[in-house]
């Protein structure tokens, strides 16, 4: 087995970036998920209250971000502009925290391209928010995505799902963070440990999934039958699963091409 491909997203749940190499942090891989869009009363928004979410693209370029609307329109922004500017609390799920406010020209723009008010927000890196102790232990923290740092996906279970649909999604859909390929399908369900190049991560917790999946990206349709297949076949205690949350170890890097290795 090996790893097919790498993907981070800047933003909480606007479009991901394809990566051929990342260096892995605290916060799982490199700038994943450190801005997200909240409302005025700083509670993160994501696709599921604004599928148009998933149209605006995003690239990093050496700490500089821009952001492209479907029209075309582009926000241009730096890493930098975040460092002094104002704190203030944010919540994602059940957590809470502080984070940095963006300017106001950014938060006009994403305001008028989603249609409704809105700002952005960057988690610095003084920034704590820790995982669930229980199924991860003690230490590990997490960027503003959904609950761990990183999300492992299998192609082969992503061919499994498309043959019993009419449709053939992409792995995009599921947001992951690292894609192996090689493996059987829904072996990635025992799998506890694993080393993939020289990094060890401990797989912790079944991914569970909400109606993000059923958001087409290429035009923000919904596509109820991916909820459904995923129902009829991934279901268990009332919750769907696809993909495996991980933590890592030590910080390093981690590659396209890295070799894979199941340690229990």
């Amino acid at each position: 087995m090996h790893v097919a491909s790498l993907y981070i997203h800047p933003v909480k749940s606007l479009g991901g970036l394809p990566v051929a190499v990342s260096a892995i942090d605290r916060f799982g891989l490199r700038w994943d998920r450190r801005w997200m869009v909240v409302d005025e009363a700083g509670k993160f928004l994501t696709q599921r209250q604004l599928p148009a979410m998933a149209l605006i693209r995003v690239s990093l370029d050496q700490g500089r971000v821009t952001l492209t609307a479907a029209q075309g329109e582009a926000m241009v922004f730096d890493v930098v502009d975040f460092v002094e500017s104002p704190l203030i609390r944010v919540q994602v799920w059940r957590d809470q925290c502080e984070a940095r406010l963006g300017s106001e020209a950014i938060n006009v723009w994403l305001s008028r391209v989603l249609g409704r008010d809105c700002r952005l927000v960057f988690m610095d890196d003084h920034c704590r928010r820790p995982v669930d102790e229980h199924y991860a232990g003690p230490g590990h923290t997490v960027s503003f995505a959904d609950g761990y740092p990183l999300l492992l996906t299998q192609q082969s279970s992503l061919d499994e799902l498309n043959s019993h649909m009419s449709l053939n999604i992409g792995m995009e859909r599921f947001r992951p963070n690292v894609v192996v390929t090689g493996g059987a399908p829904w072996a990635e369900d025992q799998w506890r440990v694993l080393r993939v190049g020289s990094m060890v991560f401990d797989v912790v917790k079944p991914c569970s999934r909400c109606a993000i999946p059923t958001i087409n990206p290429a035009d923000a349709s919904r596509q109820p039958e991916v909820f459904r297949t995923l129902k009829q076949y991934r279901a268990r205690d009332g919750e769907v699963f696809f993909g495996q949350n991980m933590v890592s170890r030590s910080a390093g890097k981690i590659r396209v091409g890295d070799p894979v290795e199941v340690l229990a």
